[in-house]
């Protein structure tokens, strides 16, 4: 791309592709795999969804139905390989998201080997099915910020920055970069005589993922959910620790935008890009949980002493770059850090209070209520995000 001008016009008509065609999700009973699920059905699409049973109780998934809301529901392991092909050949979507992974840190160092075939392997079996040549246009891969090699940097990290990883989680997720570069150039161009496919393949980074319907373990936000809605005192672990923070909706913009373009115009967006948050949003473990509590009207909090309990390593910094997402994609985050909490905690209360029958109308209230934010904050995606279909109760609710 030589231009910011052809991205914004580009962008303006983006979210319209959706509309009528399949697209798989996997990981689609996770937490942010939920959020894009109904998202794409806002956006008219057909959504077939291949993931493992919900990874908590509860979760967003049962909460809001949403396995009666989407085309197709199976449940399966990316690691299956042959199961995965079957819903390739049986559905044979147009667009890719792969988000299915085994998402935690800490989990890591607990279950390497799962850990790695589940983001290794998953990520191959992803690809040998493109590769098969079941008309897929788009592929996204959703890996992390973590693939990165971290050096301590207080500035972002941008895409050209070597990949590394200390922990199994950040190292296994760096490896599936790899496997999808050393795919994209040996077997997806068209122009290859070993090409089975000309689909186009991106790998997406995002920050930490913040919003309702997350009850994972060892995630901050919802192991404050947990504390809280019990009446306990919130144990923070390591309160100094920076993260880039940003609301599920900014990442999925992201995703979503991207997928757009490239379904149009491959050759220019196919590669590696970075959704994150704006610089202001990096904020120490301790200052997102003050932020929290003023939301949430109570509760408190305490550092836990490291004395006599197992230090596993975690990086202290982390931020991302997102330049060349603003510069080429016209993209930019639509929530700051406080409105990315607001909404949260507003989600978690309404679930609390009026009970797990709300969380769909409140998810869908919330995308609706971005969307309109994005419109008013000028972002072109947003306008044909709006004009997608009449009504998103209609198809979802």
């Amino acid at each position: 791309m030589q231009a910011n001008t052809s991205a914004t016009e580009l962008s303006k008509a983006s979210m319209a592709v959706y509309r009528h065609k399949t697209v798989l999700v996997t990981g689609h009973t996770g937490f942010v795999g939920s959020w894009l699920c109904l998202w794409l059905k806002r956006l008219g699409a057909r959504v077939v969804g291949y993931a493992l049973d919900p990874p908590s109780e509860p979760s967003l998934f049962q909460s809001a139905k949403i396995g009666s809301k989407i085309d197709q529901h199976i449940v399966g392991d990316v690691r299956d390989s042959q199961k995965l092909l079957s819903a390739f050949h049986r559905h044979n979507p147009e667009v890719v998201f792969h988000l299915a992974a085994q998402p935690l840190v800490r989990r890591s160092y607990a279950q390497p080997k799962l850990t790695f075939e589940t983001n290794v392997l998953g990520t191959l079996n992803i690809l040998e099915a493109i590769r098969a040549g079941h008309g897929v246009r788009v592929c996204i891969i959703v890996t992390s910020d973590k693939c990165y090699e971290n050096q301590g940097w207080v500035y972002g990290y941008r895409e050209t920055d070597s990949l590394g990883g200390y922990d199994p989680y950040s190292a296994s997720k760096a490896c599936a970069e790899l496997v999808t570069v050393s795919y994209r150039r040996s077997f997806l161009d068209g122009r290859l005589q070993t090409s089975g496919s000309d689909a186009a393949i991106s790998t997406v980074r995002a920050g930490n993922i913040i919003g309702g319907g997350d009850w994972g373990q060892d995630r901050l936000l919802p192991d404050c959910v947990r504390a809280l809605s019990r009446g306990r005192t919130i144990a923070l672990r390591s309160p100094k620790a920076i993260r880039p923070w940003q609301f599920v909706l900014d990442s999925l913009s992201g995703y979503l935008c991207l997928a757009a373009l490239m379904y149009t115009h491959p050759p220019e967006y196919a590669g590696a890009w970075n959704f994150g948050p704006d610089h202001e949003a990096a904020i120490t473990v301790e200052q997102i949980v003050q932020m929290f509590l003023e939301h949430w009207g109570q509760g408190e909090y305490k550092v836990r002493s490291a004395q006599g309990r197992n230090t596993l390593h975690e990086e202290s910094v982390l931020r991302l770059d997102t330049s060349k997402a603003n510069s080429l994609m016209a993209w930019r985050p639509v929530y700051s850090i406080r409105d990315a909490v607001r909404e949260t905690a507003a989600w978690y209360r309404a679930f609390y209070t009026n009970g797990p029958g709300r969380a769909l109308d409140v998810t869908v209230s919330q995308i609706d209520e971005y969307v309109q934010t994005a419109k008013t904050k000028g972002l072109l995606w947003a306008e044909e995000n709006v004009h997608a279909l009449s009504d998103v109760q209609s198809q979802i609710g």
